[in-house]
C-alpha cells in the first residue's frame, strides 16, 4: 500500500493587525496536522485569536538542519503541514525556501496561501514609483553591506531594504 504524501502549505500571516489574515489561511491552519512556526510563542497569539488548536514546532534559521528532515518525513507519511513566519509571507527573509527545496526534491505538493507582505504594504502606501522595484531584504550587518549598496545604487527603480529597528540610527 502506497501512502499519499501530505501537502506543504506556505501560509502568510498578519504583519501587525491580527485581523489581516485570510479566511483560507485560518481554514488551512485549522486543518493541517502540524504547524512549523518561526517563533511558537509569537504564533500562539494568532492561534488564540482564531481558536486554532494544532501542534506547533519551531522552524527558523538555527534549527533548520534538524527540522527539515523531520518535516519532510511527516509529509512523506501523508501529513499536511503549514509553515508560518512571525509576520507576513514565509520565505521572505527567512529559511522556509530551504524546506521548500527539499519538498520539491521529494515531489511533495506545495501550496502557497497568499496574504500580507510588509514590503508590498510599505511600497504601495509610500508614494514611490511601483512600476519597477527591487527587493533586497536584509543587508549584511557589517561585512558586505557597503558593497551590496554600491551594486544597486544606480538602479532606476524603487529599492526596498529591510532593517532591524535596533540597528537604525
Amino acid at each position: 500500500m502506497t501512502v499519499e504524501t501530505g501537502t506543504l502549505f506556505i501560509v502568510s500571516t498578519p504583519i501587525g493587525n491580527l485581523g489581516d489574515i485570510t479566511f483560507r489561511a485560518v481554514e488551512i491552519l485549522q486543518s493541517v496536522s502540524l504547524v512549523a512556526a518561526e517563533d511558537t510563542r509569537h504564533s500562539k497569539k494568532l492561534f488564540s485569536q482564531y481558536k486554532i488548536h494544532k501542534p506547533m514546532i519551531s522552524y527558523y534559521e538555527y534549527n533548520k538542519f534538524t527540522r527539515i528532515p523531520m518535516i519532510i518525513d511527516q509529509l512523506l507519511n501523508g501529513n499536511d503541514i503549514a509553515v508560518i513566519s512571525d509576520a507576513g509571507t514565509p520565505c521572505i527573509s527567512d529559511p522556509a525556501y530551504k524546506l521548500i527545496r527539499e519538498a520539491i526534491k521529494e515531489k511533495i505538493t506545495i501550496e502557497s496561501i497568499p496574504g500580507a507582505s510588509a514590503s508590498l504594504a510599505a511600497l504601495i502606501s509610500s508614494g514611490l514609483p511601483t512600476d519597477r522595484f527591487i527587493f533586497e531584504g536584509f543587508l549584511p550587518p557589517k561585512k558586505g553591506r557597503k558593497s551590496r549598496i554600491l551594486k544597486i545604487k544606480d538602479e532606476n527603480a524603487t529599492i526596498i531594504l529591510y532593517e532591524s529597528p535596533k540597528r537604525l540610527h
